[in-house]
C-alpha cells in the first residue's frame, strides 16, 4: 500500500508499479496509469525514469468493458472483497478486463484498497471505474454491449464461498492490503479492555506502525495480546503448517490461504474478526 505512506502519484501520472492491488488501485482510485509490471520492469523503470507506452497509460485501453450493475447494499472491508471476488470471477468468466460499475453509492478508503485487492486476485484487473466515486467513470463512454446484476442472493452466495466447512480457527489476521492508520485506530478502540485469546496479526506498513506507536494504539492493542507484523502479511508470510484455519476480512487473504498455505478459512467483518479473536 505505498499510496498510504507518502508514495502517491497523482492523477493522470505514468508510473511503474508492480503488486497487483496496489496497480488496481492506483490506475482505478487515484487515476495515475500503470501496467501490472512485475519486479525486474518496476526496477528497470526506476533506475531510467522512463516505462514503455502501451497498454493502461493509453486512452484507448482505458474504455470500461463490461457494465456491473450492483443492486445490493455493500459495506465494510469484506463485503467489499466478496464483491470483487463476484466481478472478478464473472470478468474471467467473460474475457473481460475493466469492469464499469453501478450503484455503489459511497465507498471508503479502506473499502477501495479491500476490492481492489480482490477483484485483482479473482479477476486479474488493473482497472474499473466505479460511476460517481473513481475519478475517470465519466472521462470514457459506458459499455453498453455486455452487462451484468449482482444482487443479495449472488453476494450471500459468495461469501458462503469463502467460509470452509469444519474450520477450527485459529490464527485470526487483519491487514490484506497493509491496514491504514484508520484500520488500526479502530482495532484499538475495539480492543481496548479486552484479551485475545487465539494466535492474531495486525499486518501493516511500518511507517504506518511508527504512526501506531507514537499515537499509543501499539500499546493497546498489543497488551490485549495481538501482534503487528511489520512490511508483510498473512499472504506471503512464512506460516504454512503453523495453523489450520484463518479468519480474515479480506477475499484476496481468503484466496491465498487456501491455495498457498493450506488453510481452511473464512471471511468476516473486522468486528466479527474481533469477536473470534476474543471469543
Amino acid at each position: 500500500t505505498p499510496y498510504l505512506i507518502g508514495n502517491a502519484p497523482h492523477y493522470g501520472q505514468h508510473i511503474a508499479w508492480a503488486e497487483s492491488s496496489a496497480v488496481c488501485y492506483s490506475n482505478s482510485v487515484i487515476g495515475a496509469r500503470t501496467n501490472r509490471e512485475g519486479g525486474p520492469s518496476a526496477l528497470a523503470a526506476a533506475l531510467t525514469g522512463k516505462t514503455p507506452n502501451y497498454g493502461y497509460h493509453l486512452d484507448k485501453n482505458r474504455y470500461g468493458q463490461i457494465l456491473v450493475s450492483v443492486n445490493a447494499p455493500v459495506k465494510g472491508t469484506d463485503e467489499f472483497g466478496v464483491l470483487g471476488k463476484i466481478i472478478g470471477d464473472k470478468l474471467v468468466e467473460l474475457g473481460k478486463k475493466i469492469p464499469y460499475i453501478t450503484g455503489i453509492p459511497s465507498a471508503t478508503v479502506e473499502e477501495l484498497k479491500s476490492f481492489c485487492a480482490s477483484v485483482a486476485t479473482y479477476g486479474g484487473t488493473a482497472l474499473f471505474h466505479m460511476d460517481g466515486i473513481t475519478p475517470e467513470y465519466n472521462k470514457y463512454p459506458k459499455p453498453s454491449d455486455v452487462r451484468f446484476e449482482i444482487n443479495q442472493n449472488e453476494i450471500e452466495s459468495a461469501r458462503a464461498e469463502l467460509i470452509d466447512d469444519g474450520i477450527e480457527i485459529d490464527f485470526v489476521s487483519i491487514g490484506c492490503p497493509h491496514a491504514s492508520i484508520h484500520e488500526i485506530a479502530n482495532l484499538a478502540k475495539l480492543l481496548e479492555g479486552k484479551k485475545v485469546k487465539k494466535e492474531f496479526w495486525i499486518t501493516t506498513a511500518r511507517p504506518t506502525k511508527k504512526i501506531a506507536d507514537e499515537a499509543g494504539y501499539t500499546k493497546i492493542i498489543e497488551g490485549a495480546g495481538a501482534k503487528f507484523a511489520a512490511d508483510t502479511c498473512c499472504v506471503v508470510a512464512p506460516i504454512k503448517g503453523r495453523f489450520k484455519g484463518i479468519m480474515v476480512d479480506s477475499a484476496k487473504a481468503c484466496y491465498y490461504g487456501r491455495a498457498k498455505n493450506k488453510f481452511k478459512v473464512k471471511i468476516g467483518s473486522i468486528d466479527q474478526c474481533i469477536e473470534e479473536a476474543t471469543r
